[in-house]
């Protein structure tokens, strides 16, 4: 499924949920606890069946049957373990008459509704991961309304979410997380982090083992994200990593913890007032972490500062006082807080940060700036470009800083505006492809002198470019077999062509130029599409017989036969895209770096020295040291340009003359 796919059914589920809410008369902050519940159940049944089907490959048999899988064997492949009776399957299954089943809880009384079954659940899987003790929701059996219990069970088990996988679950569970943010974050500068921000931020660490802290950890993205990236390097996150997370609404930490149980991460997370990062270092990890992560709310007001300077981690002084002792921006204080907490000679940190923040002129702020920049520990900063959020839409900047720097690089700072490098997904949302994070990663890679690291990527783009030109050819074949001769004979060019091109490259850069994607896609259509018009043409019998002639005499409905071939069409035109986005990725990164040499690119990246930054006050804006790309010369001459539609607007004027004249001589003749 395509993003712009499962957008619509994430769209679709919560129109869905959001109708059914309207008419159980509860309000959104009544309902929005237990419908995340429920799609936690679902989310937690959907990896569940995943690990278990990875556990069950070639087990050892006894007496002819698998061997059963036991409960620790979950742990370590990072998925909850759900026992038999939390099942969703189970759950969704239930009869009507729920007291019929002879269910018990566990005080030993009969379960008689599906509100109370559905405690009783979250009461089994609050008991197989002692972190979720207390935080799950328990509060079903107040809805008093078992149709409604059942129709959210049942939406959420839409058959396409088995279709396109578990993981797809967890995106959808994240789109409701952050629909009912809204309830919790209306105008205190919290939002939540969308994932290709968060893989950035990860990407860019690179998290091996030891302390990873999140001051402000809204619903666990960092951490998952994190564990997903360390699994995915051979370790067990749990194992290496020690998670700890503060999170100054209540809400919200309970969304972390069920969000990490789900990916079977245990970790500690405090929330409430005791734990806002603000006046408290709940953990006691100033100096302490190898690893900070966040996204703190952006330009937070009417903090206090005596409680601030009371808590400490302001090793370069404090922001602006107000008369009223307070801080009228907090964001200096959370660029403060995430150095402050890192270990002395290795710590990373990485986090998003308010757009304006990177060149505030504001004396203090400056000061601040200036005192960063000359530890030699500000590492990168990337600009990003609006609509990167669910549920606002601004700008803003991804701050890294690294006391492990190289001595070599302890003098520099990579800025890199990613403002015009994203993808659009609609007309609300943009983000980073996995190529394009990738690509974004490539240059941090250059700027370390990790060369290592690129030409791994130039390889697994040439190998991704074979595989996918293996699925077009598949594509295609099934397209040709509902086309004519000549059709099939252009069509086997082109692929022919794009295997020779791929088969015989020797780097990523030699396979650019095998097919636009706008040709490839016209010569697709303008296949099919003659066999739609010259049998769309055709009636009764001749129609029948150029059919048979194609299907080799297979009886078949034109109207089935044509709705095959667009399935089909469509198929090939979407795994040529994705064939044509990769390689105009890899040409976008070559073209700038060819084979493995990091160089400032207008536009794009600079590598600016302690001194240049001095000279432009202290700014950590992107924008300020790339420049501007220079505009592509598109082939076209100006003046002889401007010369043809001069020409071309003298021969509308006159055809308009003619008309006007043709008009007034016909209401004439109407005597009007």
């Amino acid at each position: 499924m395509d993003v712009k796919g499962l957008r619509k059914l994430e769209d679709n589920l919560w129109k869905a949920a959001d109708d059914l809410r309207a008419n159980s008369k509860l309000t959104s902050n009544q309902y929005c606890m237990p419908v995340l519940g429920l799609i936690f159940l679902r989310y937690a049944f959907g990896r569940y069946k995943m690990v278990e089907q990875e556990l069950l490959k070639d087990r050892p048999t006894f007496h002819g049957k698998p061997l059963p899988v036991e409960k620790d064997e979950f742990k370590s492949k990072s998925a909850l373990y759900i026992p038999p009776e939390a099942r969703y399957d189970f759950l969704v299954n239930l009869p009507d008459n729920v007291s019929s089943c002879g269910i018990l809880n566990d005080r030993g009384e009969t379960i008689t509704s599906l509100g109370e079954m559905l405690d009783h659940a979250m009461e089994l899987i609050e008991k197989e991961s002692s972190q979720l003790e207390g935080i799950l929701p328990k509060e079903y059996h107040a809805f008093n309304n078992d149709a409604l219990l059942h129709e959210l069970l049942r939406l959420f088990n839409n058959d396409v979410l088995d279709d396109v996988g578990g993981d797809i679950i967890g995106r959808i569970y994240e789109y409701f997380l952050n629909k009912f943010a809204k309830n919790v974050a209306q105008d205190d500068g919290v939002f939540f982090t969308p994932k290709s921000l968060v893989k950035m931020i990860v990407y860019v660490l690179e998290p091996k083992k030891g302390i990873l802290l999140d001051p402000a950890c809204g619903s666990g993205g960092m951490f998952v994200q994190t564990g997903d990236f360390i699994n995915r390097e051979g370790m067990a996150a749990n194992d290496v990593m020690t998670f700890k997370g503060q999170e100054k609404v209540e809400y919200n930490g309970h969304l972390c913890l069920m969000n990490m149980a789900v990916h079977g991460l245990s970790g500690q997370i405090l929330y409430g007032e005791d734990a806002n990062t603000f006046y408290s270092d709940a953990h006691h990890l100033e100096g302490g972490c190898d690893y900070v992560m966040a996204n703190p709310p952006f330009n937070v007001d009417k903090v206090k500062s005596d409680k601030c300077i009371q808590a400490g981690r302001l090793p370069f002084g404090t922001p602006a006082i107000n008369k009223a002792k307070e801080f009228s921006n907090a964001n200096y204080l959370w660029i403060s807080y995430f150095y402050a907490y890192l270990k002395p000679g290795s710590g990373r940190a990485g986090f998003v940060m308010a757009d304006a923040a990177s060149n505030s002129s504001a004396r203090a702020d400056m000061e601040i700036r200036r005192k960063l920049v000359s530890t030699g520990h500000v590492d990168i900063l990337i600009s990003v470009n609006n609509n990167f959020f669910y549920t606002k839409s601004l700008p803003c900047t991804l701050w890294f800083f690294d006391k492990g720097k190289k001595e070599e690089l302890l003098d520099r700072v990579l800025f890199i505006d990613a403002r015009k490098y994203y993808t659009v997904v609609d007309r609300t949302l943009n983000e980073w492809t996995s190529w394009q994070l990738a690509n974004l990663k490539a240059i941090v890679s250059l700027y370390r002198g990790e060369k290592d690291k690129y030409e791994k990527l130039l390889a697994l783009y040439l190998k991704e470019a074979g595989k996918a030109v293996e699925t077009w050819k598949k594509d295609c074949e099934t397209l040709s077999a509902f086309l004519y001769p000549e059709g099939r004979e252009e069509i086997a060019k082109a692929v022919t062509e794009a295997e020779k091109v791929i088969g015989q490259a020797h780097s990523i850069t030699d396979c650019y130029g095998l097919v636009t994607k706008g040709k490839a896609e016209n010569l697709l259509s303008a296949a099919a599409g003659q066999v739609m018009d010259e049998i769309g043409n055709l009636r009764g019998k001749a129609q029948r017989e150029k059919l048979d002639s194609l299907t080799g005499g297979r009886k078949v409905r034109w109207t089935a036969y044509k709705k095959d071939m667009q399935k089909a069409l469509e198929e090939a035109k979407e795994s040529f895209s994705e064939l044509a986005v990769l390689l105009e990725e890899a040409q976008w990164l070559t073209d700038k770096f060819g084979d493995g040499e990091y160089r400032n690119i207008p536009g794009l990246c600079y590598v600016a020295s302690r001194k240049e930054i001095e000279n432009k006050k202290w700014s950590l804006a992107p924008g300020a040291y790339v420049g501007v790309a220079p505009e592509e010369d598109d082939g076209v001459d100006f003046h002889d340009r401007m010369k043809e539609i001069h020409k071309e607007l003298l021969s509308l004027q006159k055809e308009s003359n003619g008309l006007m004249k043709t008009i007034s001589k016909n209401l004439e003749d109407l005597g009007l």
